[in-house]
């Protein structure tokens, strides 16, 4: 896979919120991405008081597709889920994640008022992260994803995330995480946490106007609390 790093990306795109920034989203895009799409998308909903930051991955070769280099936060092996995962790459680009929180935390937000989120394995990196991390967040969002190293959970659970709110979006009909990784994800979840919130949309492997509009719903009632 390499030994990328934070060193090998470009600056995040940011966008502002319109008012006091007293919340941050760290949103981490999917495979061949780049974070400008997503910030696009966030810049649209308008936040009054959500700071976004959408980092691009550092380029690297990608298993599943021949070994092309393109911005990927792991490497892929397969599509199925007996596939291995790259579980260096993965703990990699969440240790990346972490340091965003940290920027974050350093301009005076609070982790508790930090959300994580990503699309596909930006999603798969943004759960790891929030489950490992040991600190409160304010949510995560995992958009067309699911929980990588699924099978070290729950003893990889570092502090109490039992009350960590979550956005899962999922469309019926994408071929790239099938909808069943989804319900899987969630299954696992709701085991260890209890505040979470799954929605499903008549889609395949992307979003749509009616999820990002769930997604700013679900931001916008927790920023408020």
């Amino acid at each position: 896979m390499g030994n990328s790093s934070s060193k090998d990306m470009s600056a995040p795109v940011k966008v502002l919120p319109t008012a006091k920034h007293t919340a941050s989203l760290i949103f981490l895009h999917g495979l061949g991405d780049t974070g400008h799409g997503w910030a696009a998308g966030f810049k649209a909903l308008k936040f009054e008081h959500v700071h976004c930051v959408c980092p691009t991955a550092p380029a690297q070769p990608v298993t599943v597709n021949a070994g092309m280099r393109m911005p990927s936060w792991f490497d892929i092996f397969g599509l199925s889920p007996e596939s291995p995962s790259d579980e260096e790459g993965i703990k990699r680009s969440s240790e990346i994640l972490k340091q965003l929180i940290k920027e974050e935390e350093d301009k005076g937000i609070p982790s508790n008022k930090i959300f994580v989120g990503g699309f596909s394995q930006g999603g798969a990196v943004s759960l790891y992260t929030a489950l490992t991390l040991g600190k409160p967040l304010a949510g995560v969002i995992a958009l067309s994803s699911w929980l990588p190293l699924h099978q070290k959970f729950p003893d990889a659970i570092k502090g109490d995330v039992g009350n960590l709110p979550v956005f899962q979006g999922h469309g019926y009909e994408d071929p790239m995480v099938p909808y069943k990784w989804g319900e899987l994800t969630n299954r696992t979840l709701s085991t260890h946490l209890k505040n979470i919130v799954f929605k499903s949309y008549h889609m395949m492997h992307s979003s749509c106007e009616e999820e990002m509009e769930d997604v700013k719903s679900f931001i916008e009632k927790i920023v408020k609390e």
